[in-house]
This record gives C-alpha cells, structure tokens and sequence, in this order.
C-alpha cells in the first residue's frame, strides 16, 4: 500500500481538515467575543498561534494511534481486520460537515447581516457647523461676499484637528431654509452652530456673529465687528481666530494662535470669492464665467497663489471628460502651467496641492502621483472636500477600491450632503455587492432634494447593477436631460443604451468610449478603429487592445505595447487594474497567446490572476467582476468553470452582447459548447425583455450585433 494510501487510512487528511475548519470557526468566535469581553488584542493572534503549533502534534496523533471501541491504542497493536477506521473516518466526516455547515452560517451571517440603520452623520462633541452668513446689504449681488466669509471662518476652523466641522456643502445646503438648528445638528452631527449676518454699506462692513448649542439653543458666545473694507482681511482672521478661543475655552484642549489669511487687494479678493461660488455651481457657464472672473483677478494681483489654483482647476473642470469641451489632455497641460505657478508662489497652499491632485486624475495613468498631492492638501486643509473627493477617484483608479470607500465613508460623515460624496458611495456599495445601502442612500437623498440629476443617475447605476436596465435608462435619460454638459450624465446615459443594444443611438448621441465597440457592430470597422486610436493617445487603450484582437491583429497588439512600454509590469503601472477586473491585461495575454509567445502569456496571466485575487480579497462582488472572472477563466483553460461564472453572472442582471464569441475573442473557442450556446440564448432573452419595456423590437438571439 502506497503511503498516500496509507495516510488516508488511517484518517490523517480528515482530522487535518477537521482541525483546520475548527480552528477558523474559534477564531471567528474569538473575534467576537474579544470586544465583549474586553479582552486584550493579541488574544486572538496568541489563540491562532497555539492552535497552528497544534495541528502537527493532531496530525501525528492521528497516524500513530486509533480510536476503537476499547479506547486510544498504538496503531501498530490494532488487528487490521477488527481496524474501525472507515468507522472514525465517517464519523469524521460528519463532524467536518457540522463545522463547515457553522462556517458556511456564520458566513452567511456576515454577508446579509443588515446593520442598524445609521444616523444620517454621527455626532461627536468637539463639533461644529459654520451656516451660511446671512447678506443683510441692500445689493443681492453682494450674497458671495457674505459667502466667502463664510467659507474663509470654515476653512479656519478645519485647521484644528480636534475639532470636526461639518463640510461646507453639507452647511451651505441650508443656506436661506429657516430649519430648526436642533435638525440641523442632528443631520450634520455637529453640536455647535455658528451662524452670523454680514452688512456691506460703502466701505464699511459690518460682521456679526453668534455660537449655538445645539441640545438647548444656549448662546454660548456673540460678538459684532465693523471695520473698513480695505481691512476685510483682518476682520476675517480677528473673527476666526476668536471663535477657535472661544472653542478651545469649551471644547479645545490647545493653544490657538492668530490666524493670518494670505492677503491681496479688495477688489481681488472679491473677484475670487465669487469665482469659486460659481465654481461650486458645476455647470459648463458658472465655470467659464468664474474663469473670467479669475483671469481679470490674476491681471489684478499676478502674485495671489489661490487665483492661480482655482483657475487650474476651472480649466481642468472644462475638459470634454468633465463639464466643457475642452480636449482632456490639452486642459490639463493648460491648467498645469497655473499649478506650477501657484506652487512657487505657496509651497503650502492646499488648493494648490488639490489642483495637482487633480491634473494627475486627469492624466488617467498617474495615481500615485494623484494619490501623493492629494494628501498633501488635506493635511494642510482637511476641509477641502473636493479633494477627498478627487482622492478616493485616484485610490480606486490604482486598484484600491476598499481604500476608497473607507474615503467615501469619511466624507459620507463630514459632508453628508456633498453630491459627489452621494453618487461615487452609491456606485461603490454596488461593486461590493450592497445594494440595499445603496437604494436606502438614495432614499435618503431623494427626501432631501427630490429632482436632482444625481439621484436620478445614482438610481439609474443601481437599476444597471441589478439588471433593470431599461429602468436604469429611462432615469439615466432623465438625468442627461437635467444636465445635458455633464460628462458623467452622458456617460450612465450610454451605459443604458450599450446594456439595451441601441447601437445606432449610441454612433449618434453615446459618449466616446461606447461609440468604438457601437461602428463595430454596424459594420464600420475603419471609423472604429480611427476612434480607438485617438483615445489610445488619451491614455485608454483599452478598446482599441479589444478590437485588435477582435479583427485578428493581435501582433499588431503586441507591436503597439511594446513600443510604447518597456515591460508588462511598466505597463501595469500605467495602466493597473479597475475596480471590477483586468481587462487590458485579458487582451494582452491573449495577444501574446495568439502569437505565440507562451512566456509573455505566462507573465500576463500571473497580473491578470493577482488583480482577480485582490478584488476578491477586498470584498468587490458584482456581476461585472464575475463576468471578468469568467473571461480570466475562459483565458486560463477552464471553459467549464468560465461558463458557469458566467451564467451566475447573468442571473445577477448581467445584460450585454450576447455574441460573446465575437465581441471578445476569449470565449470563441467555446463557440460550439452546447452549454455556451444556451448562454447566449439566455442573455439575449433578458436583453429582450428590457427592450420590450422600452417598446423596441427584440434583438437576433444568436446575431453578432
């Protein structure tokens, strides 16, 4: 008898399965019991260390003794013929099945668990939030003024790192609402309010300003400052600087010292308040009117860093991927000459750093770039929520998708009603799999501002994930309309024709990177391959990689990455992972495949395996990130398990081209598997289902659209 025969005999491999699923089940106990019993946290890892010491003592028990109805014997004193090991060996058996059905329920558990419903921002003492001040001058126009006071005492505040102050959208969102303060406080989780009134007459300004308890309406602290104008910069900095005294006698448990705002001509400050209060507007005309505004300030004062950072980040926000028309790539290289300007003129300014953050995004390959300004400007200004913002983007874009979300939760907390802050938390709690958050954060949403586009979009996404597309379109088609210069509007508006088979809409009103895939399937292959290009040279390759392969010329593939790479893994570095799969790298592995070249394949498929493992590891669970397992799968040999990964993800609501043998060359030699062809049957049949919704005709069920 051989010895692996042997081994098994004698039920060595069954208690070693057996120990190790009773090890992971104590120590999922022990994870929860060490809270509530207070106990130290090394006490799990010192558990999880005797027990892994333990396994090789069980593991020479069980070759060298044997349970039989007399009790522990020697192995070698038991009669082969009166052995009961088939006995223990079953017994075994249904004791590893009872551990496993723990595991599998306390997994279960884990998964589906609904955690208590949250407050909408949890409150912490050492908290504030800074209201709009009211604009009591007779002139309308003056009301950014007011606002920018507001935002300049905000900001101020920010800088004390004991103190939590509520984000300025969430704070502005109450600007002229007379709401009670104690909703306020509890929306935005704060405990204080400061609210005051500003009075512009001639060249005296008047500021007043007032410190709430929120539990009891007590006035903690008022004051009222008057002064000229041509001294607006201290009156800013006396008010701040004794609202943070008159904090720390409270709250604080540290010095604060006089603040000094960086100064400049009146006049220039007034025309970069109400440039950024336009900024915030987010439209294609309040940007380029801001844009205005701040040339005419930088002509004023060449030496006002802060100009010179917004303006970067107006250019940048007028690109064709954002809110304007501007080309990506030329508006970042314009706006990069404003930040390197705003830099040498203040190494320390946030909305510098925010703006370098922020041209990197746009640059689509420099995360790490991105990720590093970006963090620089909140540790100088925690308060810039636009940078946390454009942080998270870059965390997810470098294949950090669970690192982004804990940004989105922080900011969830901060700035409750930021809308940026709503609609990537949406889309991400629907790449974990989270769909119910996601559809209780747009309830929440919807009570507080009904007709808002971005609710609109953030349901549409939902509707995709589950696979209502045809829902998910009309609402996305809402959205659009709402806001027709919204680069991500047009972008969810795509999605739902490519998810409903609109070809010919999407040539005619899709955005860009819809439109490749769109000639294709009508046939104009030489148009789609014009576009693929250019957007090569914008940085996304991808559709071009897909339909090289697509059109059988993958060497010229293979030609296009390695003159412009060194590597696979520099490649990987520009180009990493997303959040749902590796599909660049699939079309370069089957590249080199097709090519010949096994060892590049080799090298391809070891990133494409890592970058399927660590999703897997953070958690991300949708039916994109299945579909992209099933095409890694597919690509690794494993028809079988490709085909069953796939149809799980089509009965998650995965909806596309059922074609898959054409539209992704991975799947064609599964093309006469029976079992593949009733895959494409079944995606057709749901794809026609949402085309009967939407009152279209049904699509071929085997036509390569």
């Amino acid at each position: 008898m051989s010895f692996f025969a042997e081994l098994k005999r004698r039920n060595v491999f069954r208690v070693g399965i057996a120990y190790a699923v009773a090890t992971w089940v104590l120590l999922q106990v022990m994870d929860i019991i060490t809270p509530i019993l207070d106990l130290p946290e090394w006490a799990p890892k010192l558990i999880f260390v005797l027990l892994a010491v333990g396994l090789v003592p069980a593991l020479i028990l069980a070759w060298a003794f044997e349970l039989t109805p007399e009790g522990l014997k020697k192995e070698k004193d038991v009669d082969r013929s009166a052995s009961i090991t088939n006995v223990t060996g079953r017994k075994l058996d249904y004791a590893i099945i009872a551990a496993l059905l723990v595991a599998v329920g306390m997994l279960v558990a884990d998964r589906y668990a609904v955690d208590p419903e949250p407050a909408v921002a949890a409150s912490v003492t050492k908290s504030i939030a800074v209201l709009p001040f009211v604009n009591m001058s007779s002139d309308p126009e003056q009301e950014f003024f007011s606002d920018g006071i507001t935002e300049e005492i905000l900001n101020a505040l920010a800088s004390v790192k004991e103190l939590k102050v509520a984000g300025r959208t969430s704070s502005f969102a109450f600007k002229g609402r007379n709401e009670d303060l104690r909703k306020i406080g509890a929306m935005l989780g704060v405990e204080h309010i400061l609210e005051g009134s500003v009075r512009k007459v001639g060249t005296t300004v008047r500021i007043t300003a007032q410190l709430i308890q929120v539990a009891d309406g007590f006035h903690m602290w008022s004051a009222t400052y008057e002064r000229e104008l041509t001294d607006i910069f201290a009156i800013q900095d006396e008010i701040a600087t004794e609202i943070l005294k008159q904090l720390k006698a409270q709250l604080l448990d540290e010095v604060i010292e006089d603040l000094t705002s960086q100064r400049t001509d009146p006049e220039v400050y007034e025309l970069y308040l109400l440039a950024k209060q336009r900024l915030y507007n987010r439209t294609r005309a309040t940007i380029e009117s801001a844009v205005t505004l701040l040339d005419k300030a930088i002509e004023k004062d060449s030496n006002y860093a802060p100009a010179y950072a917004q303006r970067a980040i107006a250019t940048m926000l007028l690109s064709d991927q954002s809110y304007g028309t501007i080309p990506n790539l030329e508006a970042a290289a314009q706006a990069k000459l404003f930040i390197d300007r705003a830099l040498e003129l203040d190494p320390q300014l946030a909305e510098g750093w925010a703006s370098l953050g922020l041209y990197h995004n746009h640059r689509a390959t420099e995360h790490e770039q991105a990720i590093d300004a970006l963090s620089k400007a909140l540790s100088i200004n925690p308060n810039l929520i636009d940078a946390s913002n454009w942080l998270q983007i870059a965390l997810g874009g470098s294949g950090d998708p669970l690192a982004a979300m804990h940004i989105l939760e922080g900011m969830a907390q901060k700035d409750p009603l930021y809308r940026p802050t709503f609609g990537n938390s949406v889309t991400t709690f629907n790449l974990f799999g989270r769909e119910d958050q996601a559809r209780a954060l747009i309830a929440r949403f919807r009570e507080y501002e009904p007709d808002n586009p971005q609710v609109l979009r953030a349901e549409a996404v939902t509707d995709y994930f589950s696979g209502n597309a045809a829902a998910g379109l009309r609402l996305a088609t809402r959205a659009y309309e709402l806001a027709p210069t919204d680069a991500t509007m047009h972008f969810n508006f795509s999605l739902g024709l490519a998810l409903t088979h609109q070809p010919e809409r999407i040539v005619a009103e899709g955005d860009e990177f819809f439109r490749v895939d769109a000639l294709d399937i009508l046939g104009r292959r030489d148009e789609a391959f014009e576009l693929a290009y250019r957007l090569a040279g914008d940085g996304i390759v991808g559709n071009l990689f897909t339909l090289l392969n697509r059109a059988d010329r993958s060497q010229e593939l293979v030609d296009y990455l390695e003159e412009r790479w060194t590597g696979l893994d520099a490649f990987a570095t520009a180009h990493p992972h997303d959040d749902f799969g590796y599909g660049v790298m699939m079309d370069i592995a089957f590249a080199y495949s097709r090519t010949g070249n096994a060892e590049r394949f080799e090298d391809a498929l070891l990133l494409v395996e890592n970058a399927m493992s660590t999703l897997a590891s953070q958690g991300v669970d949708n039916m994109v990130n299945m579909s992209q397992n099933a095409t890694y799968l597919a690509l690794a040999g494993r028809e079988e398990e490709a085909i069953t990964q796939m149809e799980e993800a089509v009965e998650r609501g995965l909806l596309g081209n059922p074609a898959l043998d054409w539209t992704q060359p991975i799947f064609a030699s599964m093309a006469d598997n029976p079992r593949f062809i009733a895959l494409r049957t079944l995606i057709a049949d749901k794809v026609n289902e949402q085309r009967e919704i939407l009152g279209l005709d049904p699509i071929d069920r085997m036509a390569a659209l």
